[in-house]
C-alpha cells in the first residue's frame, strides 16, 4: 500500500525559501496544494540549511531550520545505521549516475518506508525510477 507521505528533498526546499529560484513559484504552489504530510531527513536538512547558509545567509538559514527541527513544516526523520548501510550500496551499484549519498539515504528511506512520491526539483529522483515525482 503506497504511503500518504511525501518526501522533500534539498532542493524542493530551497526553491521553497529562495524567491529569487526558478523554481520558487512551483514550490510555493505544491506545498499549497499537497494534502498530504510532508517528510524529510536529517541529511536533508543538513544540505538544505548548509545552502541556504551560503546563499541567502545565516539568519535565514537558522530562521528555516529551526522550522524543520521543530516539524512545523514537515516531519524530520533520522536516517539509521541500516538505512546508511543501503544508502552505501546505492551508491556504489550506481556509480554512473552522480547520486549524491545524501540522495541515496533519501532512496532508502523511501524504499524501507514504502513511500512512493518525492517533491524534487533533482533530475537523480527520476533517474532513480522508482518514485512519483512532484512537480510532474
Amino acid at each position: 500500500m503506497p504511503s500518504a507521505l511525501v518526501f522533500v528533498d534539498t532542493g524542493a526546499w530551497y526553491a521553497y525559501v529562495d524567491k529569487s529560484d526558478a523554481n520558487h513559484s512551483a514550490a510555493l504552489r505544491l506545498v499549497q496544494a499537497l494534502t498530504r504530510p510532508l517528510v524529510t531527513t536529517n541529511y536533508v536538512f543538513d544540505e538544505t540549511v548548509t545552502l541556504i547558509q551560503a546563499h541567502l545567509g545565516h539568519s535565514t538559514a537558522s530562521l528555516f531550520g529551526q522550522k524543520l527541527r521543530q516539524e512545523q513544516i514537515a516531519r524530520l526523520l533520522r536516517i539509521t545505521e541500516q538505512q546508511e548501510q543501503q544508502a552505501w550500496e546505492i551508491f556504489v551499484r550506481h556509480h554512473d549516475k552522480g547520486f549524491s549519498f545524501t540522495d541515496c539515504t533519501s532512496f532508502a528511506l523511501m524504499e524501507e518506508l514504502r513511500l512512493d512520491t518525492a517533491f524534487a526539483f533533482d533530475i537523480h529522483f527520476r533517474q532513480y525510477g522508482k518514485f512519483v515525482v512532484l512537480p510532474s
